[in-house]
């Protein structure tokens, strides 16, 4: 759903004359300014950047959530009878990747150098406190919020820099894989008896 609201303001933005509401014969009308039109404008750059700061909030909620002495905890150590947890990645490691993989995919749109410590999928090693970790994952949003302003209707559709996928796709996709993890987060923490903060 959030993607489909995504493509329709973008769609509004390329072709203004079919957004709701406008008028469709060309002629100018003398109406009362409504409420909606003294607000800015939204632009792809603004609405891309809102669903980054969605995901972002709950991410951040979710790791802070987790106790810091839970947070090397893993399914596996649960033994569940039928469950196959062998190798999944313990909660410290999820938020981990969730930071490397959002500096890999939206580095290409801002020109930055994509960190050679964060090759592997799961960051930095150096990074063990839970304040460590967390201040990885909020400078990796904030990454995405530098990433989203170079979006423009112009080039939206362009391949970002030394990558094959176009920009609006490399956008999209850090969301996209932010809120997977997301919910793979949401599981560990139920599974400490904890209510991640957006479901309470």
């Amino acid at each position: 759903m959030t993607h489909i609201r995504t493509l329709c303001l973008s769609a509004a933005l390329v072709f203004p004359g079919m957004a709701p509401g406008a008028e469709g014969d060309g002629v100018a009308h003398a109406s009362a300014p409504r409420a909606e039109q003294s607000q800015a404008q939204p632009t792809i750059a603004s609405t891309m950047d809102a669903e980054i700061s969605s995901v972002e909030q709950q991410v951040v909620a979710a790791a802070d959530a987790m106790p810091e002495s839970k947070f090397n905890f893993s399914p596996v150590t649960l033994n569940l009878p039928g469950s196959d947890y062998k190798g999944v990645r313990t909660f410290a490691l999820q938020v981990k990747h969730v930071g490397a993989s959002n500096y890999a995919i939206w580095s290409p749109l801002t020109g930055d150098k994509f960190p050679d410590d964060f090759i592997g999928g799961d960051g930095p090693q150096s990074l063990k406190s839970k304040a460590e970790i967390l201040r990885f994952l909020k400078d990796s949003f904030a990454l995405g919020h530098k990433a989203a302003a170079t979006l423009t209707t112009q080039n939206m559709l362009q391949p970002a820099e030394h990558s094959q996928s176009l920009r609006l796709h490399l956008a999209m996709f850090g969301v996209a894989h932010a809120f997977d993890h997301y919910g793979q987060m949401v599981e560990y923490l139920r599974m400490n008896g904890i209510v991640p903060p957006a479901s309470r």
